[in-house]
């Protein structure tokens, strides 16, 4: 789109009938001027859930009298034509099929919390989803080569390490953990949001802050403090605030998740209910939960897409990344630092060279720019490394269609290895890859 002879820009939404993100991140987007009279070019496979997101963007157009030209399309080619930016928020696959990525590990006697990053249902997911996200990313080489891929798509680190090693397009994945967790902090410690700086690095969903600090002191007595006095701050994130005090960094996602990620908290009954049942943040601790949660929703969608498309409208900026990485890279160039998701060359010492690591980003006019972080604390680096490597391994099988890299990924997912023994992680990962055969066209002999 053109306006008096300057090229506005285009941002185009794969997958945009998440309606939720969908709804913030053009709320932000709209926010900055230079995107004043752009386009935002919406596809989804679903035409109702299309329809929903449309109606919804033009209330938040009317709402903030923005001037911006609104597209709707079910083929993908059409939206990314000429973008400047895109967004991801895809899910490969629904309920009857991501609910044995819990149910088949519990019949194992490893209980899952949620399941979306790693371990055995991470990884399938992930092999169930990289085939639609390298099909996204030819398309982008052959559409918009020079747009700024930006993907809320889980598992986050295995298939941004997929996209970057295999396509040669301007990719990072975004997650709101690491900003969200900070503000949560401040909170903690009663400082203001915009007085805390930190430096964060890990991987996704297992990064730690490096240095937290307020007003450019340590805050990290504070936060001692408050986790280990305060019962309702420890109560808040038992499994984070339990790995807190014990290995002496805050991690960036929430206690459900780390619950799954480590060897400590699910490997037994006692465990789950001491640590995870009451303080694992927005989701309960028992798996079966999470799936009756997903059944609800979806019981339920048609009047939840109505809610989320007619509810009021704030028009306040939000905190995800997305709107502020476009507007540096093509708006008004304001340079912006954030945690994405690359691939580790010379960024984090002591994590494998290649993998995909979440460390601080520059985003501006030439694009995005790692900043190397150095090595994490010993005690970090062991447990990090070993998700990391699993995730190598996932990748590879991936890409090879090779089954015995598969499982020997998940034989070393620390909560799954903590359980099970060889025999019967190989017997599980047999399960697993028998339901999900006609979702994995990499696997040519499981057909």
């Amino acid at each position: 789109m053109e306006k008096e002879g300057i090229r506005l820009p285009k941002i185009a939404f794969i997958g945009a009938g998440s309606l939720v993100f969908t709804k913030n991140l053009v709320r932000d987007l709209l926010t900055f001027p230079a995107f004043q009279g752009c386009t935002i070019a919406l596809m989804d496979i679903n035409e109702e859930r299309l329809g929903f997101a449309k109606k919804m963007v033009e209330n938040i157009a009317e709402a903030g009298g923005y001037q911006v030209n609104i597209e709707a399309t079910t083929e993908r080619a059409a939206a990314l034509k000429g973008a400047d930016g895109v967004l991801c928020t895809i899910l490969a696959g629904d309920l009857p099929i991501w609910r044995t990525d819990l149910e088949i590990p519990k019949q194992y006697g490893v209980d899952i919390n949620i399941g979306d990053t790693r371990g055995p249902a991470g990884i399938f997911r992930y092999l169930r989803t990289v085939p639609a996200m390298m099909e996204i990313c030819r398309d982008i080489e052959r559409y918009c080569p020079d747009a700024i891929f930006l993907n809320y798509t889980n598992p986050m680190a295995m298939l941004c390490r997929t996209m970057q090693g295999e396509s040669g397009i301007q990719v990072t994945g975004l997650c709101h953990s690491v900003q969200g967790t900070a503000a949560m902090l401040a909170r903690w410690i009663g400082a203001p949001t915009e007085e805390i700086t930190y430096t964060c690095a890990g991987i996704n969903h297992q990064a730690f802050y490096l240095e937290y600090k307020w007003n450019g002191k340590d805050a990290y007595p504070l936060i001692r403090d408050a986790v280990t006095n305060r019962q309702e701050v420890y109560n808040e994130e038992i499994v984070r605030n339990e790995m807190f005090l014990h290995l002496d960094y805050y991690v960036t996602e929430s206690s459900g998740h780390n619950s799954e990620y480590n060897a400590w908290f699910r490997k037994r009954p006692e465990l789950i209910e001491k640590y995870c049942l009451p303080g694992t943040g927005w989701n309960p601790g028992e798996y079966a939960l999470t799936i009756k949660s997903a059944e609800k929703r979806r019981a339920n969608w048609n009047e939840q897409m109505i809610t989320w498309r007619d509810s009021p409208i704030d028009l306040k900026r939000g905190n995800e990344y997305a709107s502020y990485i476009f507007n540096a890279v093509f708006g008004d160039q304001t340079l912006f630092e954030f945690n994405g998701n690359v691939r580790n060359f010379g960024l984090i010492d002591n994590l494998p060279e290649g993998a995909c690591v979440e460390v601080p980003v520059l985003a501006s006019r030439k694009g995005l720019s790692p900043i190397h972080v150095g090595p994490l604390p010993d005690q970090l680096a062991v447990l990090v490394n070993t998700s990391a490597r699993c995730e190598e391994l996932a990748v590879e099988g991936a890409l090879t269609g090779d089954p015995r890299k598969i499982f020997h990924a998940i034989c070393f997912d620390p909560l799954t290895s903590a359980v099970l023994s060889l025999a019967e992680i190989k017997e599980m990962v047999d399960k697993m890859f028998e339901v999900n055969k006609d979702w994995l066209p990499q696997f040519k002999h499981l057909t």
